[in-house]
């Protein structure tokens, strides 16, 4: 172990030496003088043999060549070695050591900026087959101009990234890592634009796209430092909104292709329209079949509709839409402009719609497309038109056919891109001199430089063969926008839309199926609907008659309050249930007062009057009735054992007792929904389906009596009352074959209780499933009251009326001449239960009488064996007589009759007297029984 430290000791020495020698070596050789700093830390590589390798030093150091021969520095600052012993541009300084020949021409000092470009020349959008060479000729023209950057040369360092981001990351490595250092970077595609424009920040560059529209690289956080001549695919929607205020549209409804360019921009254009006032009423999307999406448009009665999708999805859509009939005077559809002229008419084998469906359902759309070349004669900055530009872009393809060129269109963009550019950096070297700073030198940590830049291609304005070359706060060029309808199969421009300036150029040769542009929805026409007087004239009539016999029937029951039949009804609750009918007739008339009738500010005065007269008239009716029929149930449906050891005494104050709880109840339960949630007039929306092909919808409005908890309250009172009816149903039941003196009319209550529950349970759901529809909601409602009070006080009061008046029983000084008959009459029930009991007690006697008589046969039958055993047989006729029983023996105990002369039973017992014998109640006697027996 001591030997190999010791040897490792030795190897590190020597290391140590041989760097110390080869640093000697380099110092002393010649090659380089290390001075202190002048101009900051630069990156030298020498390219021959004399040259040192790549060195890099610490900041602020600088390294200074001696010019022999051919040397070249390449660094931020490229310096060539001429003839005369100096260096390609350097500033001139008298003394130094690079200035000891004559000085360099002026062409000579001016200094290159590098621009990083990424033209895609193959891959997804070749569009750099066009937009190079238009940028190429952009270069030369502002290197030409002694007005633009007149001491700087722009230099155009570019590679395919074959629209690709793999290959682009690759690329861009090397454009950073690389010499020269660049100042700007050009991207195309929206991928390898995106990758770039993250990244770039890192190295403080400003990067500006000539072929990038996703809408996702308008997001400064992400890219602080991005710009764009393309714009965004969203600016079709500024042009949309346009069109939406223009035809007065403020509903519209959206369907989407589910991809990232597509959502972007529908995200962008619900936040514009919402700005706007305009509803996005449906938002509708697919991946490959939009056959569900068509139908919910359809089915949420959509009419504007903005299509976001490529052109083979497009085609499957209006598939749909011819299918669900989308289409014609009452639709518009606007979509991209980007197609195809012919692309409803190309055979695609996933569309199973023929060309004249395609073309029947495509008929009237419209389509937005962004402005790439100026359609106006104008001489931009360029001093160039956007045919001149066209011409010469031409001469520089050679001829080459546009159409088979990538990036044709988006060329003016490229051009306008570099001009940009130039005007841009032009535009920071006076703020860059005041500082004492120059272009030259940026690099890529220099956020100053950087800083000026953006703030200069921020503001920039000018006219370029594209249109007005403006950006907006996400970096994103402002355009303007062609608009183009579908006529007649082709498509005709109707307009253009300048979102810079907010400007409509209108061509007024737009045209519609009907008469205009279609509404944005189905015209709804509101329609106020009052009930039918003459049902309410109908009913009313029938309610108030119905007052005047509850009126009769009251005055009647007061009248004859003296009379004992009377008497044993209860009149007192008979006069509160004729009262509670009469007020249940009452709310007749409010049920049928709406707004035809009263202002609205007096309608929920109406609703009160319905609410209360409605209630208490139905606790004071029916809780009349339900307590006769519980105190019936309660004492006269007992076991005769009870019955015997208790008297049956009925107190009338339990009577109003009970109707006075029912009716607090009632009271109670209306009053704390009147305090906590009163009634109010709400007014009821009821669409009624389109008639025929007109696109109108009647609207009817309906008056109601509603609170903000309606369905709660109505709830809780329609489960109490029908508990109470449907126990008033059971109770009338029990107690239908019960007599008693004391509720006479109990019959009769259950009559009127079994009617009054059918129809109320009835009625109830019925009323609030046909809400909607006034006149049936009222004819039910009150038809239910006035057929309750009507069988009620019919059943109570006629019969009632019918004996009285029959038997003459009117005023209680007729009970004393009429006493007898009215007491036999009165009486009746109570003598049947005293014979029946009677009754029961002589079936006891008898049964007793005819076990003894039983008994008193089998002894003698035992006496008259024993006799024959005992005497000696002495002929035929003897033992006949001995064999017939003693007369005298055979008659029956004292009291009891003589039995018939004929050998039948005595199983009845009857036969024992004569039919014509009588018997008397109070003198009942042992030899009269068979009389009572059954």
């Amino acid at each position: 172990t001591c030997a190999f430290k010791t040897l490792l000791l030795w190897l590190w020495l020597l290391l140590l030496l041989m760097m110390m020698m080869w640093w000697w070596w380099l110092v002393w050789s010649g090659c380089a003088i290390i001075r202190p700093p002048r101009d900051g830390g630069i990156r030298y590589r020498g390219l021959t043999q004399e040259q040192v390798g790549v060195q890099i030093l610490p900041v602020d150091y600088e390294i200074e060549y001696i010019c022999r021969g051919n040397r070249v520095i390449v660094g931020p600052k490229v310096r060539k070695c001429l003839q005369n012993g100096t260096w390609t541009d350097m500033t001139w300084r008298s003394g130094s050591r690079s200035g000891s020949g004559p000085r360099p021409p002026a062409a000579s000092r001016k200094k290159k900026l590098y621009i990083g470009a990424l033209f895609p020349m193959s891959g997804g959008w070749p569009g750099g087959q066009a937009c190079m060479p238009s940028a190429q000729m952009a270069l030369d023209l502002v290197n030409n101009r002694s007005d633009i950057l007149p001491d700087y040369e722009l230099e155009l360092i570019h590679y395919d990234s074959m629209c690709d981001p793999g290959e682009a990351t690759k690329l861009l490595y090397d454009l950073l890592y690389t010499e020269p250092i660049k100042i700007v970077l050009m991207p195309g595609c929206s991928g390898v634009s995106t990758l770039v424009a993250e990244a770039a920040r890192m190295w403080n560059l400003i990067v500006l796209s000539y072929g990038s529209s996703s809408p996702a690289l308008s997001n400064r956080q992400r890219f602080p430092t991005f710009f764009r001549t393309h714009p965004s695919a969203t600016l079709h929607n500024p042009t949309r909104v346009q069109l939406f205020q223009k035809w007065k549209w403020t509903r519209i409804a959206t369907i989407q292709q589910t991809t990232e360019v597509f959502t972007s921009t529908l995200d962008d254009l619900e936040q514009r329209v919402k700005e706007a006032g305009i509803e996005i009423s449906v938002r509708q999307s697919f991946l490959t079949d939009p056959a569900v999406a068509v139908k919910n448009l359809k089915r949420q009665d959509a009419r504007i509709i903005v299509g976001l999708f490529y052109e083979t999805e497009a085609r499957k859509v209006f598939c749909e839409v011819f299918k669900e009939k989308l289409f014609g005077k009452k639709y518009v559809w606007f979509l991209i402009g980007w197609y195809a002229d012919n692309w409803f008419k190309i055979k695609d084998p996933a569309v199973n719609c023929s060309v004249e469906n395609m073309t029947e359902a495509v008929e009237g759309h419209v389509t937005t497309e962004i402005v790439m070349l100026n359609p106006e004669t104008v001489r931009g900055v360029s001093n160039m038109t956007s045919q001149e530009f066209i011409s010469a872009l031409m001469s520089r393809l050679g001829g080459k056919n546009p159409e088979e060129t990538g990036g044709f269109q988006e060329a003016p963009l490229a051009y306008d891109a570099v001009w940009a550019l130039a005007l841009a950096l032009n535009k920071t070297v006076p703020p860059l001199k005041a500082r004492g700073r120059r272009l030259e030198d940026f690099n890529y940590n220099n956020h100053d430089i950087t800083a000026e830049i953006y703030r200069a291609l921020n503001t920039s304005s000018f006219e370029g063969v594209s249109g007005q070359v403006v950006f907006d706060a996400q970096g994103s060029r402002m355009a303007m926008t062609l608009i183009e309808q579908l006529q007649g199969g082709s498509y005709k421009k109707i307009g253009y839309y300048d979102s810079s300036q907010k400007n409509l150029s209108w061509f007024g040769n737009d045209v519609w199926i009907g008469a205009g542009p279609p509404a944005d929805r189905t015209v709804v026409i509101e329609e106020f609907r009052f009930l039918s007087q003459k049902l309410f004239a109908a009913v009313s009539v029938f309610a108030g008659l119905g007052i005047l016999l509850g009126a009769a029937c009251l005055s009647f029951n007061i009248y004859n309050g003296n009379v004992r039949y009377i008497q044993n009804s209860q009149p007192y609750l008979n006069n509160m249930t004729a009262a509670g009918c009469m007020m249940a007739l009452a709310a007749v008339f409010p049920l049928g007062i709406d707004g035809h009738h009263v202002h609205r500010s007096q309608f929920p005065v109406v609703c009160q009057f319905r609410l209360w007269l409605l209630g208490l008239g139905f606790s004071l009716a029916y809780g009349s009735m339900f307590t006769k029929i519980w105190w019936v149930h309660t004492l006269f449906t007992k076991k005769e054992e009870k019955k015997e050891r208790k008297k049956q005494h009925l107190e009338p104050w339990k009577l109003y007792a009970t109707v006075g709880v029912l009716l607090a109840v009632d009271f109670l339960s209306l009053m704390v929904w009147q305090i906590v949630d009163p009634l109010h007039i709400t007014v009821e929306f009821t669409r009624e389906a389109p008639k025929e092909d007109l696109d109108v919808l009647i609207q009817p409005l309906l008056e109601h009596c509603s609170s903000q908890k309606m369905n709660t309250w109505l709830g809780v009172v329609y489960g109490y009352k029908g508990l109470l009816l449907l126990l008033g149903i059971f109770l009338a039941y029990e107690t239908k074959s019960v007599s008693t003196e004391k509720i006479n009319d109990h019959r009769a209550v259950g009559m009127a209780i079994y009617n009054v529950a059918v129809l109320c349970l009835i009625t109830a759901p019925v009323t609030m499933i046909l809400s909607s529809q006034q006149d049936a909601s009222f004819a039910f409602a009150s038809l239910a009251v006035v057929f309750s009070a009507y069988i009620t006080l019919v059943v109570l009061f006629v019969p009632k009326m019918r004996r009285l008046i029959t038997r003459g029983e009117w005023q209680s000084e007729q009970q004393d001449t009429l006493k007898t008959g009215s007491s036999t009459n009165n009486n009746d029930e109570e003598k049947s239960r005293q014979l029946e009991r009677e009754n029961r007690e002589l079936q006891k006697i008898i049964q007793e009488k005819e076990e003894r008589v039983s008994a008193l046969r089998n002894q003698l039958a035992e006496r008259q064996a024993l006799r024959s055993r005992r005497r000696p047989s002495s002929g035929q006729n003897q033992n006949h007589n001995a064999s017939q029983p003693d007369p005298k023996s055979l008659l029956p105990p004292p009291g009891y009759p003589n039995p018939p002369t004929d050998n039948h039973s005595f199983s009845n017992s009857s036969a024992l007297y004569p039919a014509d014998s009588k018997m008397s109640r109070n003198h009942c006697h042992n030899s009269q029984i068979p009389l009572l027996y059954k």
